[in-house]
């Protein structure tokens, strides 16, 4: 049974392992687009879009709006 608890401790930190390495690897290949102003603006301006792409989807999917 200790063994369980050991493996399962082990998930935290995969998790942040994990998704650092994702971050860092999406941040590098997006760094080279924002030396150009114009680039940087549309890279700025899609992820703005997708996160309230992503915020009113939820809010409806979650009924959240009045």
């Amino acid at each position: 049974m200790g063994e369980f608890f050991e493996n399962v401790a082990r998930y935290p930190r995969y998790l942040i392992s994990f998704s650092l390495g994702v971050f860092f690897s999406v941040f590098g290949w997006l760094k080279p687009l924002l030396k150009n102003p114009f680039t940087a603006v549309a890279l700025v301006g899609i992820v703005i879009g997708i996160f309230f792409f992503l915020y009113f989807t939820l809010e409806a999917m979650l009924g959240l709006s009045t």
